[in-house]
């Protein structure tokens, strides 16, 4: 049995329709016609992406792959738009379709005051379309339109409250990041059309071992193994993409946008497409060690230092938002060990939990009249029990905590790297553990901070203009339009449009892993979508030791991550709960580190001082230079300045006396009889 060609045209274009009527018809449709036809546009994609996934995995259906459209054919080189269709990509398309729906129906009681309400469904349901696209895809110039189609409008997202400075540098700097990364990426595609001759996902990955012993001259002397130049630029595009160290520094300020899209951008979509990407390509990454082991420290690097930033942030939503690099962190070290399922597992589990913790963290920011500061928080559990409730299951997935989902994905990476013999792996285990450790502290310092302790807020009735939680949307500033602490009415749990989702995201973020952990991670569940060498397969040795999932969850309360994270709740729950003043005096005491820290390594200032302020001083210098000095100074003025000086030296001539004009009549005759006289004298001498 095949799948049908029509649901999967409906699941991709369906989004895209409510896109258009949306955007284009928002004034006429109103709000409420706006948000239904997005959220039914959503809502039958998902469906049927339930559907494909149950075909596939329990109705018998074979895997698709067939070309839709051809865009372009140039001699042996074709482009066309058409489906992949396997269980890879069924996971993406549930994960992708139930997170955004949830988070459009969120975005009604979030934004339903705020002017570009409209505009605001639009772009995220052209945000899911281009998703789509891009885990559909069955050929990279494809895979290519809709990686670039997700980084055009997260830059719409990201600064969709335009009228705020901080919001247009966020989302240039997430655009303009991400295009060094699409570089890397777009080389990668140009390579793999040098050497396999395709653009065709299966015909490449069918010819893929034709690269083993093929080289590309960089210098006379140099050469470079292809499959390795092939899977590091690709890996660049993913570094960009999935915001790893060094090109992870859009991330964190793209928290400017609404907090419904930091869910769907952070959590299931777009920084989960080169975790996606990579593990599509795994029969390319397979021919190289050294890309994996590139792979494998980069991702490790990011896990563990960028969770450390999230230790000093005071934003609830920058937390949340550290949190999400040190994660897609352990899923790229995951990818480097070879251990692609792993990667997509923890990808499926973190989706769940981490929009659970972004859109918790909204209705938190909601209850607190857009107050993002946790020190003007605390105490907020009696007035929030849902929302309390709810962020805590997410927080304890995020932590591992065994029978949770992100414990049985987050684990087995760990152990799947301490099993790798790869060059890194040594370097990767230490961070990933230590990265345990970390995660447990600014976890547990977000939610007493935000939900416990005393209050550190104040509320005076009637303060301001009474207005009620979203009247401040008109000026789009999450944090001026009030006193830091101080309310004008006592903060309340949210409308059911925003603690319905929180609810059902919880759900999985207890359950998914349990129930899917063997299929998964130890059942080659992913068939031939995912392919790893006999060599590299630490899963399968990892499998040996796997008894079920609840023996898998009771081992691990004897392991050193679960000891790691209990050490870290014990350390906040005595610093925050009992002894509240200790903060500051650690704070004082490791002033240099905090210091490090909150500066983030000065990798923005280096940023900002060799790009944005060298690009200033070479666009000055070029100005100073190459217009005023040479176009405007020389070409333009230069030969004003010469024609002038010329018709001023003839204008001298013209002076109107009549003894100067009889003087040159008279000289002009001179030369003139003179010139006769020696022309003649010459003629004559011949």
């Amino acid at each position: 049995m095949g799948l049908s060609t029509s649901i999967l045209l409906t699941i991709a274009l369906a989004p895209l329709v409510g896109c258009v009527l949306a955007g284009f018809l928002g004034k006429f449709l109103g709000r409420a016609g706006s948000h239904t036809v997005t959220i039914l546009g959503v809502a039958v994609s998902c469906v049927l992406s339930f559907l494909v996934l149950y075909q596939l995995t329990m109705g018998g259906a074979v895997e698709y792959n067939q070309n839709i459209y051809t865009w372009f054919h140039i001699g042996h080189f074709n482009a066309s738009v058409g489906f992949m269709v396997d269980r890879l990509t069924a996971m993406m398309l549930v994960v992708v379709s139930f997170v955004s729906l949830l988070v459009h129906v969120y975005t009604i009681g979030y934004m339903r005051d705020d002017p570009g309400y409209t505009r605001f469904f639009s772009y995220i349901s052209l945000f899911t379309f281009s998703m789509f696209m891009l885990v559909m895809s069955n050929n990279f110039m494809q895979l290519f339109f809709g990686w670039e189609a997700v980084g055009l409008v997260s830059y719409l997202l990201i600064g969709f409250w335009y009228k705020r400075p901080t919001a247009i540098f966020a989302n240039l700097k997430a655009f303009l990041v991400n295009r060094v990364g699409d570089f890397g990426f777009l080389l990668g595609i140009a390579a793999v059309l040098y050497f396999l001759g395709t653009l065709d996902y299966a015909t490449a990955f069918g010819s893929a071992p034709s690269l083993i012993g093929k080289t590309l001259q960089i210098t006379a002397h140099t050469q470079w193994d292809a499959a390795t130049v092939i899977c590091i630029c690709l890996f660049i595009g993913a570094m960009g993409k999935s915001a790893q160290v060094p090109l992870h520094v859009w991330l964190p300020d793209s928290m400017e946008g609404p907090t419904p899209i930091s869910a769907l951008i952070h959590a299931a979509t777009m920084v989960t497409a080169g975790i996606f990407m990579v593990a599509r390509m795994s029969p390319l990454f397979e021919l190289s060690s050294t890309a994996l082991s590139f792979v494998l420290v980069i991702g490790a690097t990011t896990a563990l230092f960028t969770g450390l930033i999230g230790i000093v942030q005071n934003d609830i939503k920058r937390v949340i938002a550290y949190s999400t690099l040190s994660q897609l962190g352990y899923m790229t070290v995951a990818l480097g060990v070879s251990m692609y399922s792993g990667a997509v597992f923890h990808l499926m589990t973190h989706a769940f939990f981490k929009a659970l913790l972004f859109l918790g963290a909204g209705s938190v920011i909601i209850a607190m009249h857009h107050e993002q500061d946790m020190r003007y928080m605390g105490g907020l559990r009696k007035y929030m029990p849902i929302t309390w409730i709810t962020m805590w299951i997410g927080s304890l997935a995020l932590v591992a905590i065994p029978f949770t989902s992100g414990f049985y994905s987050k684990d087995a990476i760990i152990e799947a790297v301490g099993l790798s013999h790869r060059w890194g792996a040594h370097y990767a285990y230490f961070c990933v553990m230590a990265g345990a450790l970390v995660t447990g502290l600014y976890t547990f310092r977000q939610m007493y901070l935000t939900f416990h302790g005393k209050e550190r807020f104040t509320v005076v009735e009637h303060h301001g203009h009474g207005h009620d939680d979203h009247d401040d949307h008109d000026d789009h500033d999450d944090h001026g339009h009030h006193e830091p602490g101080v309310l004008a009415h006592a903060p309340k749990e949210s409308p059911w449009v925003v603690t319905l989702p929180l609810v059902l995201l919880a759900i999985p973020s207890l359950l998914v892993g349990f129930f899917t952990v063997r299929p998964v991670l130890f059942g080659n569940w992913f068939g031939s979508a995912i392919h790893v060498e006999e060599a590299n397969n630490v899963l399968a040795e990892l499998g040996q030791e796997f008894h079920g999932a609840a023996a898998m969850a009771m081992h691990g309360f004897t392991q050193l991550p679960f000891l790691l994270v209990v050490a870290a709740f014990v350390i906040c729950t005595y610093v925050y709960l009992f002894n509240p003043a200790l903060a500051g005096r650690i704070k004082s005491a490791l002033k240099p580190l905090w210091t490090v820290l909150d500066r983030k390594y000065w990798v923005d200032d280096v940023y900002f001082a060799l790009f944005a302020r060298g690009g200033v001083l070479l666009g000055r210098g070029f100005w100073k230079v190459g217009e005023r000095g040479v176009i405007d100074g020389a070409m333009v003025n230069g030969s004003v300045g010469v024609v002038h000086r010329i018709a001023a030296s003839m204008r001298r001539l013209q002076s109107g006396y009549l003894y100067h004009y009889a003087f040159a009549m008279i000289l002009g005759l001179i030369l003139l009889l003179g010139g006769y006289w020696f022309i003649g004298t010459g003629l004559a001498g011949q």
